[in-house]
């Protein structure tokens, strides 16, 4: 298929790249800024411009990879007719491109992308559209780029993305709070990894409530104290440890 992209950074970016990987052709990279587009329309060898440009209208599917906020104002710079265009936010109505197109719906690729990554990591992707047919035609295109495609409803894509901010956002926050304890006392963050690991891969197999252990889980009071003690001089992150382990003990 044609692809314009509109946008130009991470998701944007890995999601060309999946597509040229996957055969399809990037034609046309537009952005805000040109420069921005520039840069990835060179590395796909297509043409770019900024959103006050022309845009190709020879394209079978055009993709949104922009900022929430700036969805709203798309509009202002864009009218397809009946062209097929979707957007690629996880928390955002497919209704927010009705008036550039009477084929719109959503491409969401429910993982954590970053334009620096060397592999392509495996991408789920939520799908959703205006009309029946037009799901189906998403669906397809969807399924050349990833065998894991899944169609919900827009409600279902909100909750969906609140769970995709706990088990990612959250949890490498709490990665971040605790490298950032080891630096300051003194310990290798590394010696972690083996765990954080083996976490990862039980749950694929194991239900998370299954396998969750420590001082909470077993309400081992002498060691919680002990633990509460030791984060005496951590004041954010003791607050941090009470509040979690209360919401271990009373789920």
């Amino acid at each position: 298929m044609k692809i314009v992209i509109i946008g130009s950074g991470n998701v944007a970016t890995v999601l060309a790249r999946l597509c040229k990987k996957n055969n399809h052709q990037v034609i046309q990279v537009m952005s805000r800024h040109t420069e921005n587009a520039k840069i990835l329309a060179d590395e796909l060898g297509c043409s770019y411009t900024n959103y006050d440009g022309i845009t190709d209208i020879s394209a079978d599917i055009y993709i949104v990879a922009i900022s929430d906020g700036v969805l709203f104002d798309l509009n202002k710079s864009f009218s397809l007719g009946n062209k097929l265009i979707v957007h690629t936010a996880g928390s955002v109505s497919k209704d927010v491109l009705q008036n550039i197109s009477t084929n719109y719906g959503i491409l969401y690729p429910f993982q954590s992308l970053r334009k620096e990554i060397q592999t392509i990591p495996e991408i789920p992707f939520i799908i959703d559209g205006n009309t029946n047919d037009t799901v189906t035609l998403i669906e397809d295109f969807a399924k050349t780029l990833s065998p894991l495609v899944k169609r919900l409803a827009e409600e279902d894509r909100f909750k969906l993305h609140v769970s995709g901010v706990f088990v990612n956002n959250f949890t490498n926050h709490l990665y971040a709070v605790a490298e950032d304890f080891c630096i300051k006392e003194n310990l290798d963050f590394k010696l972690l990894l083996p765990l954080i690991q083996s976490t990862a891969e039980r749950i694929k197999e194991i239900s998370p409530k299954d396998i969750q252990t420590g001082p909470a889980y077993r309400n081992d009071v002498f060691t919680l104290d002990k633990h509460l003690r030791l984060l005496s001089a951590h004041p954010k992150l003791k607050y941090l440890y009470l509040k979690l382990t209360d919401s271990i003990m009373n789920p």
